[in-house]
This record gives structure tokens, C-alpha cells and sequence, in this order.
């Protein structure tokens, strides 16, 4: 079992095309496309950035838990994901360390990749997220 990289950065912006126009126009980042995630109610817009990017997070819809973070922190970054190598092990070591999770089991997120959210208790406040790539 290993940490890859950082897979991304999740941003959630107050003025999503203002962040847009920065990251892309200002800063000469690529866009790589949007995807909505129907599970997390949320629009992603994702940046890259050399070996990760930048996922811009947007709610579809006042429940979302991006909605709920922006009303209650404003904009900032809501989450670090890091690529692992198998989440299914990385699942089983954390429940057997007693880490407590947001989630239980893998489930699909943006790129058809799985992932695993760690609940910020666990992590000194952090909000983790572990991410395994599609082969």
C-alpha cells in the first residue's frame, strides 16, 4: 500500500467563473473539462496542473455539502485528495486502526475513479480525501 501523489486540490469558490477566468486567463492553467456528480451534488471543473490539478466545486443544489461549506467557512479549499494505490486495502487498514470515515465503502467520483472520504476528526481538521485512479 502507498500514497501516489497528490491526485488534486478541491476548491470551492464563492464566484466560480471569476475562479475560472483567474485560474485559466490569469494563470494559463489548462480546463480539462466539467463533470457533474450526481452522488455529491456537485459541479466540478477541473484544472491541470502539471502531475494534479484543481477541481473548482460548485453545488447543484442548495443540500449539497459544498452548499453547506460555503455557508458556513466562504470560499477556500475544501478537501486534499491523495491517489493510493488500492483503496479497498487502504479502507481495511483504516478501519482496523479505528480511523473514523465518512465512508464506509468506495464509491464512484469524478473521472470514474473510487474514492473514500476521511473525516476531518481523524486528521487533525482535514478533510481527506483517498483516490483510486481507473486502470
Amino acid at each position: 500500500m502507498k500514497v501516489i501523489r497528490i491526485s488534486h486540490l478541491g476548491v470551492a469558490p464563492k464566484d466560480i467563473n471569476q475562479a475560472l477566468s483567474f485560474f485559466q486567463d490569469t494563470l494559463g492553467l489548462s480546463h480539462e473539462g466539467s463533470e457533474k456528480v450526481e452522488d455529491q451534488l456537485v459541479n466540478v471543473d477541473f484544472l491541470q496542473c502539471e502531475k494534479s490539478r484543481l477541481e473548482l466545486l460548485a453545488p447543484t443544489n442548495s443540500e449539497s455539502p459544498i452548499a453547506k461549506f460555503l455557508e458556513t467557512r466562504g470560499s477556500g479549499i475544501h478537501h486534499v485528495a491523495l491517489e493510493v494505490d488500492n483503496i479497498e486495502e487502504w479502507l481495511n487498514h483504516l478501519k482496523k486502526n479505528k480511523i473514523q470515515l465518512i465512508d464506509e465503502a468506495p464509491r464512484l467520483g469524478a473521472h470514474n475513479t473510487k474514492i473514500i472520504f476521511i473525516h476531518p476528526r481523524a486528521t487533525g481538521g482535514i478533510l481527506v480525501e483517498l483516490v483510486e485512479e481507473s486502470k
